[in-house]
């Protein structure tokens, strides 16, 4: 099993349950992106107990795995599975023993929310509000914007780009990988391999509490979109505010015009013509090559078109000059959350999201984990305020969850099991309780 997203984790734990229920014996291999050892051995592993359950770090692992598991030598294989069981059993005491986070009630969090003064504030008006769309933009143009960076960690290879190239222990598989990534990104720009679209909307918005309006024009009596969001509800140190995104938009009730901008970028079209190929020719590197290049595509479309918002189409910074080391250092104006990471991480946002944008009319669409396909694909929204920044939400308590989930209008059920990373309890205890 391979966890693209988070809501798969819990997917994971519910096929473990299954496999044991339907008695499988089967070796039960996890890994992916959202996984860990710790995830693994505390929530999957209890589930299934008749076959062994492994965390697989990386794809490259796998094959060592296999070959322990599938040894004829009985004895190598008990002493693999005899270490795994006493691995995982350390892991859930030492998980046991961590004392939780200090969490308040959802009360004191608002009460603590980031300050602005509102009054003092002029909201930066778009050039234009509604949605547009870029189809079969440049490919040539978007690889200007990309950051290498995140490459080298799909092959398993640590280092800071370009220093990575000259790396003592790593430099010689960097540098051919590079190469090797480099002539991949030639071939698809010039053989017009993948297609990029994207679709971005400028409109009147306001936060109403935790959760931001968004309204089909300037007269703001309908509302297109209402983007619910969480708040970091730790136990703070004296002066740090316990932040929601919602903090960064002008509330309602101030009277203030504000916007907010909404985007969903992909550079994944086309591409599985070319991996159908590359599967015929038994080529597994080429695959992964494309696949790669087709990632690091999308994040530099989003860089790219995120520069314009910023200097055309809102206007808030028509005299940004950043290089592109300052961008990927994030050192313009604004920021950009997506459904599923730390600020708002709930994936559920994004059926309401892709409505709004009719992304679907582009090509890219959500499965029913919200997934997004191509998986080339990157969407999220646009904030303007300086001040707005990057937190993570972390661990929230069973009173916001009642309230998220209410004013989502979902069962608590259905919240606890979408936002499972984030909950500071346990859900089947406190209902007991």
């Amino acid at each position: 099993l391979s966890g693209l997203i988070t809501p798969s984790l819990e997917e994971m734990s519910h096929v473990a349950r299954e496999m044991e229920r339907q008695g499988f014996t089967l070796p039960l291999l996890i890994g992916g992106a959202t996984t860990s050892r710790t995830h693994t051995a505390v929530k999957i592993s209890p589930g299934y107990t008749r076959g062994p359950t492994v965390w697989v770090p990386d794809a490259s692992r796998s094959v060592s795995v296999c070959t322990h598991l599938l040894s004829e030598d009985e004895t190598v294989r008990r002493k693999y599975l005899d270490e795994l069981a006493q691995d995982y059993e350390k892991t859930r005491e030492q998980h046991a023993s961590k004392r939780g986070p200090d969490l308040i009630p959802l009360a004191r969090a608002r009460a603590n929310a980031q300050p602005f003064d509102w009054p003092t504030y002029v909201p930066p008006k778009p050039a234009f509000t509604g949605t547009r769309q870029l189809k079969n933009y440049d490919l040539s143009e978007i690889a200007q914007y990309i950051d290498w960076g995140p490459f080298f960690q799909t092959w398993d290879l640590a280092g800071a780009y370009p220093n990575i190239l000259e790396d003592e222990l790593v430099g010689d598989a960097a540098r051919n990988v590079f190469r090797d990534g480099q002539a991949m990104l030639k071939k698809l720009i010039d053989g017009r391999w993948l297609t990029a679209n994207a679709v971005f909307a400028l409109y009147p918005a306001n936060s109403v509490g935790d959760d931001i309006e968004i309204y089909e024009n300037e007269k703001r009596d309908k509302v297109l979109m209402t983007w619910h969001n969480l708040r970091q509800q730790n136990q703070k140190p004296e002066g740090r505010a316990n932040q929601c995104l919602s903090d960064f938009i002008a509330p309602k009730a101030s009277g203030l015009a504000d916007y907010i901008g909404a985007f969903a970028v992909t550079a994944g079209l086309d591409i599985d013509k070319r991996l159908e190929q590359f599967e015929r020719a038994n080529d597994d590197y080429g695959s992964i090559m494309l696949k790669a290049m087709a990632d690091r595509l999308a994040e530099a479309f989003t860089e790219m078109l995120h520069r314009r918002v910023r200097r055309e189409f809102w206007g808030y910074a028509r005299d940004e000059a950043l290089d592109s080391t300052q961008l990927i250092a994030e050192q313009y104006r604004g920021i950009r959350p997506a459904p599923g990471y730390p600020a708002c991480p709930d994936h559920t946002e994004k059926p309401a999201l892709f409505s709004m944008l009719n992304a679907p009319d582009l090509g890219i669409t959500l499965t029913e984990s919200h997934a997004m396909m191509p998986a080339s694909s990157v969407c999220g929204f646009y904030l303007s305020h300086p001040d707005a920044q990057y937190f993570a939400v972390g661990k929230v308590n069973r009173d916001q969850v009642e309230d998220y989930a209410k004013r989502k209008g979902m069962p608590i059920e259905l919240a606890e099991r979408w936002l499972a990373p984030n909950l500071g309890y346990e859900p089947n205890l406190v209902q007991a309780a």
